[in-house]
């Protein structure tokens, strides 16, 4: 393990004075790379601290929770304990149970580094791990992004240290150290994935290929180098994102697909969504943008919605229900509307226009005006005269379908006198004899 040392040093894996939190589970490698960052945490001068997550769906989970807990107490180990429950998270989102269990744990460890506990989290996967993945990715018809296996770290955050070195050197640190370990009994279960390609097909594949696990992870080598060469190609600086929103112009869609499927995997990545998106769901999105109809919409695992609208396709994820009957009075200030934004009105003296804010005559404003979302039947006297429906008023504006019902109006009854963000009516404009005035600006949320 002499060269894993030599790499991390080489890399600069981790910051000097930095706490690294290693993800044990009681397993053979995770104990092993416990064990040797411990044995040398003086010589990369870092802190190291273990992390144990229950995922409740075995009866031995607490078991090897204490065994874990036990060696970090005779080895001056702080150690952290969680439980999850991936039974509950795997029905409340539609996902596998090992796609329940990973999407826990890694939430573990994003609030470790979110509360300040730790600044990298090293796991333990090594070579075989890497050569099963890319074959995995690779039977479930992956592109070359997912044919490059797994990286030394991602994010910044996340460090596999052993991603080199094969298991067989794993497993003789282990023996020369004496270090006790646990067998997971759910890796015999061959009707999980992984499993049965770990259990039953790579060992077959390794009787016929010996070098089977260097070869694949060069090959992911390959395709990665590949990858960050097409990708030093694109450019795609027009894109509008937010954190809860990404906007792509529909010109971008006339690129090779080759450039358009790494956009929109990295569109996924700036919503958080890294499972349960496949080429099936990029390839309906490429339709949407080249055929489908304006504010069409796809509903994507993940609580994402794509809307072809106008000159974009736009991406959201958890949109903000739409509370249809609550209603605002009229008045100088902020007014937090719903969930959806902000709405700031306050007075002025000068009758100039400026950027982002409407100018309203504030005498102008009848009493009785409330700010609310549109209603049936809901009519403008737009601005420079004309009366128009407000759903045709929107169209003209130019305002995409699922933003319509997130725009305060100000209303009299039917009558809009102002669309928060957009325009005021007629009946508000600021004439010469007008002293009274005010302004208005909405700030939406970046979902938007």
């Amino acid at each position: 393990m002499d060269k894993v040392l030599e790499l991390i040093k080489k890399e600069k894996f981790f910051k000097s004075g930095s706490v690294v939190g290693v993800g044990v589970s009681g397993g053979s490698d995770s104990m092993a790379l416990l064990h040797f960052l411990n044995k040398n945490k003086a010589n990369l001068d870092i802190d190291v601290v273990a992390i144990n997550v229950i995922h409740g769906t075995r009866e031995n989970d607490e078991a090897e929770a204490i065994f874990v807990a036990d060696y970090c107490k005779q080895n001056n180990i702080r150690f952290y304990k969680f439980r999850i429950e991936a039974a509950i998270l795997a029905k409340q989102k539609g996902l596998t149970m090992e796609e329940a269990c990973r999407e826990g744990r890694f939430g573990v460890f994003d609030s470790l580094k979110t509360r300040g506990l730790v600044d990298y989290i090293a796991l333990a996967h090594h070579e075989r791990d890497q050569a099963e993945t890319i074959l995995l990715h690779i039977l479930r018809g992956s592109g070359l992004s997912g044919a490059s296996g797994m990286s030394f770290v991602r994010d910044n955050f996340y460090v596999r240290p052993l991603l080199d070195t094969p298991k067989e050197e794993v497993m003789q640190y282990i023996y020369e150290n004496n270090i006790d370990y646990l067998e997971d009994e759910t890796n015999t279960d061959t009707t999980i994935s992984r499993n049965l390609l770990r259990q039953v097909i790579m060992p077959e594949l390794r009787k016929v290929w010996s070098n089977l696990d260097t070869n694949l992870c060069n090959f992911g080598k390959i395709c990665h180098e590949d990858d960050e060469q097409i990708r030093k190609l694109m450019s795609f600086n027009a894109i509008l994102e937010g954190s809860q929103m990404v906007k792509i112009p529909l010109t971008y869609f006339v690129y090779s697909n080759s450039f358009v499927m790494r956009l929109l995997s990295d569109c996924f990545k700036k919503l958080e969504v890294n499972q349960n998106i496949e080429r099936k769901h990029f390839e309906l999105i490429i339709k949407l943008a080249k055929s489908g109809e304006n504010g069409a919409k796809l509903n994507l695992p993940e609580n994402v919605d794509v809307y072809r609208e106008y000159e974009y396709i736009t991406m959201v994820r958890k949109k903000p229900k739409v509370e249809l009957n609550m209603e605002w009075d009229f008045k100088i200030g902020t007014i937090k509307f719903g969930d959806y934004g902000k709405l700031q009105i306050k007075r002025t003296k000068s009758n100039e226009l400026q950027a982002g804010y409407l100018l309203i005559d504030l005498d102008k404003v009848p009493n009785g005006a409330k700010w609310r979302v549109r209603k049936e039947g809901d009519f403008i006297e737009k601005f420079g005269g004309g009366i128009k429906k407000i759903k045709t008023y929107f169209q003209e504006k130019k305002i995409p379908a699922r933003l319509r019902d997130y725009l305060p109006v100000l209303a009299v009854g039917n009558e809009v006198l102002a669309v928060a963000g957009v325009d005021i009516s007629e009946q508000l404009k600021v004439t010469e004899d007008s002293t009274n005035l005010g302004l208005i600006k909405y700030d939406i949320q970046n979902w938007a």
